[in-house]
């Protein structure tokens, strides 16, 4: 029987409105990352290959600088007006970038200014996604709540961003391959937005947001005779029901584990195109045509891992993939070193993906940790942090330590997020067995069932 028709109705609907609004989204949102090889040298001036390297760094990272900001926009609204708002405005607001970079001039037309029109578009579709997957993951974890079927159904917001990045990747191909104006692509996407925000205010909120928000507008009657309270008097009915902050070690534990995607998402799709393009040859659409390949494998793994949380506890998926990403990554230098063809590198960047940093099909189990009052703003700021600095420390760093070191340089940045990401499962894990939601460590990871989890 497939895990979704245990839902009702509602449930059904909910997670297909959220599945295509995500699928949409990070359709919109990849679809210049991964065109980028092409795009940077319409929107940027020409330079030499370092400083090259250094723009398209700074084109790839502006879309997370201010994803922190926007978490803290997006979480207060979630938080304070519910869900679906969230939802339905960072639909909204990808479709609006979409639009500006479907007409926006080239650096040939009006110089610099193409070049600080694509960052603030690029910024503004940051935004737009920290609310859009942090938003969707939220509202199914407090629609959704037996456990080995949460796993499933709030992973499958997950799958469905890369699905949308794999799909964009393809679009791209598309347009490349048979010389078609690449601004079609951006005004295909910006139409999807705007049917996915459509779509999305058929939304109802989610028991959990509105029974805590009843709770605390009882408790304010109770106390001070009206729900209309000061944001102090708030603070202090949130902490009699236990809706304050997380403990800083959780949070810690929280940003360990989501700096892991970002490293292997870089690393995968992004480091290896100058090795295409100077050692075998790789035009730009080759570059684009190759990591849709990748997606493909990416899509399929992700899948793969979700079904198995069905019988396995999500943590120790996560913790035997890490264990075997260790493996690879100390064998990784000597990897790029040895590879004399363009399929080795796939291989190498496939098996990164297989045995990546991803969250799923865990997501559900981190987020179930934060206070509902509290639950996105907290779970989309500390995600948003995470990503920022990542992206930021890997798109640059990895640039002057493989000039410094090789190769070689890679485990100076991917083995301590490697570590820390390992250890912040591990924390979780914990936590879940406090709570009886996992198996004891002696019984064997073999069979670690869901039957206490379900």
């Amino acid at each position: 029987m497939s895990i979704f028709s245990s839902l009702s109705r509602q449930q059904k609907e909910a997670v297909g409105l959220l599945q295509i609004g995500t699928f949409l989204e990070y359709f919109d949102f990849m679809l210049y990352v991964h065109m980028a090889v092409l795009l940077n040298e319409l929107f940027f001036p020409k330079t030499d290959p370092h400083t090259a390297a250094l723009l398209s760094a700074f084109a790839f990272c502006s879309s997370y600088f201010l994803r922190p900001f926007g978490a803290l926009v997006f979480g207060w609204i979630g938080d304070n007006l519910g869900r679906k708002h969230t939802v339905v405005i960072t639909t909204i607001l990808m479709s609006i970038s979409c639009v500006i970079m479907a007409n926006l001039p080239t650096y040939a037309q009006i110089g610099i200014s193409a070049a600080w029109g694509v960052t603030i578009c690029r910024a503004m579709q940051g935004l737009s996604s920290m609310g859009e997957m942090m938003g969707a993951e939220v509202y199914l974890t407090e629609l959704v709540k037996k456990s080995s079927t949460q796993y499933v159904v709030v992973s499958s917001i997950g799958i469905s961003a890369i699905v949308g990045g794999m799909v964009a990747l393809g679009v791209a191909a598309l347009v490349t391959k048979f010389g078609l104006n690449w601004r079609i692509a951006f005004w295909v996407g910006a139409t999807v937005a705007v049917i996915g925000s459509v779509a999305r205010t058929r939304l109802r909120e989610t028991p959990d947001f509105l029974d805590t928000k009843k709770k605390l507008e009882n408790r304010a009657i109770e106390i001070y005779g009206d729900a209309s309270v000061s944001s102090l008097e708030k603070r202090k009915i949130r902490k009699s029901l236990n809706q304050m902050s997380s403990e800083k070690k959780t949070l810690f534990a929280y940003f360990l584990v989501y700096c892991g995607w970002p490293m292997s998402f870089y690393l995968s799709y992004m480091y290896f195109n100058p090795l295409l393009k100077n050692k075998f040859g790789y035009s730009g659409e080759d570059i684009i045509l190759h990591n849709f390949y990748l997606s493909i494998v990416m899509v399929i793994s992700v899948v793969f891992w979700v079904i198995l949380s069905r019988k396995f506890h999500p943590l120790i998926i996560l913790k035997e993939r890490g264990k075997v990403l260790l493996i690879l990554t100390i064998l990784l230098p000597f990897s790029i070193d040895s590879a004399n063809s363009n399929f080795h590198i796939f291989l190498i960047q496939a098996s990164l993906l297989i045995f990546s940093m991803v969250a799923e099909p865990a997501p559900s189990i981190f987020i179930r940790h934060f206070p509902i009052l509290r639950r996105l703003t907290t779970a989309s700021f500390v995600y948003a942090f995470s990503r920022a600095v990542v992206y930021v420390i890997t798109s640059f760093s990895l640039i002057y330590i493989t000039e410094l070191f090789g190769y070689y340089g890679i485990l100076a940045v991917k083995l301590p997020i490697l570590c820390g990401f390992l250890w912040g499962v591990n924390y979780f894990a914990k936590l879940e067995k406090i709570n009886d939601k996992m198996p004891d460590r002696s019984i064997g990871w073999k069979n670690f069932t869901l039957k206490r989890a379900a």
